[in-house]
């Protein structure tokens, strides 16, 4: 049966603490049944405290699975969320080593799901814009990083083009500049970053693509209304990757007690 209490484990494959509290503090404003129990993982100090490229990327893959593998934590879990906003190795090696009794995604995955969910039905022939949903991230080398992620992720060619995905727009901070630089810089880095992804229109949903930018959905709700207008503005959904990631597996949980041969 579906029923039942549910684990989930939140996996930050980085070393920040922080990080992990500002994703605690976001999970806390997540509406939860009683018998969903989320728990979080820090990553060990050799793991970099902020991932921002490719070479952090596999550090701390190679870090965690060491680390998870030694304490056999996994084995006490229904769900687990790696919380790395990219195409992080970790989803694909835990989803394989635990294919058999284990839902696994990452905030990246999770947010496309849901983000292409939210978004209007595109209707044929009426001539109106198409609505669209983009990422707002860290640093330069995400762009191309997961606007590549998405269109593999969703199964489309190299270099294809997808009408509903506007794209990817960069803060230049990086994920740990969210716990330590001003708020003042922090907001005013995000509010251009989210005017560039909205542009003059046609965007309906705004991904947060750093789990370092848990609780700043206002800066981008408030800068949408200012370049659309209040009632267009108001409109946009802001997607918190970790907080998709949670519901997701919730049903993902569900989906596999429900549809099993057991």
């Amino acid at each position: 049966m579906p029923g039942g209490v549910i684990s989930i484990l939140v996996v930050n494959p980085n070393s920040s603490h922080a990080m992990t509290q500002g994703m605690e503090d976001a999970i806390k404003g997540i509406p939860l049944d009683e018998s969903i129990k989320v728990y979080t993982y820090t990553a060990p100090p050799d793991s970099p405290a902020s991932i921002n490229d490719a070479e952090g990327i596999q550090i701390s893959t190679d870090v965690v699975l060491k680390d998870l593998a030694q304490s056999g934590e996994l084995e006490k879990y229904d769900g687990i969320l790696v919380a790395c906003y990219s195409v992080h190795p970790l989803v694909g090696h835990l989803a394989e080593q635990y294919k058999n009794g284990l839902s696994v995604t990452g905030i990246f995955e999770a947010s496309i799901l849901t983000a292409t969910s939210l978004l209007p039905p595109a209707t044929s022939g009426s001539g109106s814009h198409q609505s669209q949903w983009g990422i707002v991230t860290t640093g330069a080398f995400w762009e191309e990083h997961l606007g590549t992620g998405v269109r593999e992720f969703l199964g489309q060619e190299s270099g294809s083009k997808n009408a509903k995905f506007r794209g990817v727009a960069s803060t230049g901070l990086s994920a740990g500049d969210f716990h330590h630089v001003s708020a003042q810089e922090v907001k005013v880095k995000l509010e251009e970053a989210t005017r560039r992804l909205l542009g003059d229109g046609g965007v309906s949903c705004v991904v947060m693509g750093c789990a370092g930018m848990a609780g700043l959905e206002e800066i981008i709700r408030t800068t949408g209304i200012s370049q659309y207008g209040t009632e267009a503005g108001s409109s946009v959904l802001v997607v918190d990757g970790v907080k998709a990631g949670i519901l997701q597996l919730e049903q993902m949980v569900k989906s596999r007690r429900l549809f099993s041969m057991k």
